[in-house]
C-alpha cells in the first residue's frame, strides 16, 4: 500500500487521452528527437494538451536518464530524461510514467517533452 494520495480523474479534474491526428515531430538543435504517427494527446483539466510519444518512436540514444522524480496523484510516479545535446536548457526535458495509474494506462511506454526545453513539438 502506498502512502501517496491517488486521485481518479473526474468532473473536477478531467483527463482524456486520444490518438493524435497526424504526425508528431520533436526537434532540438537540428536533430529529430522523436517522430511518430502513433502519439497520444493527453488533455488534463485546464492545462495545455501534451503529446505522449511511444518510446519506440523516440531516438533514445539521444536521451540520458536523470535522478529527478516527481509524483502526480492522477498519473503516478514520474521519471525524467535529459537531452545532452541541448545543454543546460534540456536538463529534465523529457518525462515518462513507467507504471501509470489504471485511469491513464495508455501513456505507459510513452514520453512527453517540455516545449520550452526543445526547439519544436510539431503536429503535422
Amino acid at each position: 500500500m502506498t502512502d501517496k494520495p491517488i486521485k481518479q480523474p473526474g468532473p473536477d479534474h478531467p483527463i482524456t487521452i486520444t490518438p493524435t491526428e497526424g504526425r508528431v515531430v520533436v526537434t532540438l538543435g537540428g536533430q529529430v528527437i522523436a517522430d511518430s504517427r502513433r502519439a497520444l494527446t493527453l488533455q488534463e483539466a485546464n492545462y495545455p494538451p501534451v503529446q505522449y510519444v511511444p518510446r519506440a518512436d523516440v531516438e533514445m540514444s539521444l536521451l540520458t536518464p536523470t535522478d529527478n522524480a516527481t509524483y502526480c496523484p492522477y498519473k503516478g510516479d514520474c521519471g525524467y530524461f535529459s537531452i545532452p545535446s541541448g545543454g543546460e536548457r534540456s536538463v529534465n526535458a523529457v518525462w515518462t510514467y513507467e507504471a501509470p495509474y489504471p485511469a491513464v494506462a495508455a501513456i505507459k511506454d510513452h514520453l512527453a517533452f517540455y516545449p520550452s526545453r526543445v526547439d519544436a513539438i510539431e503536429v503535422r
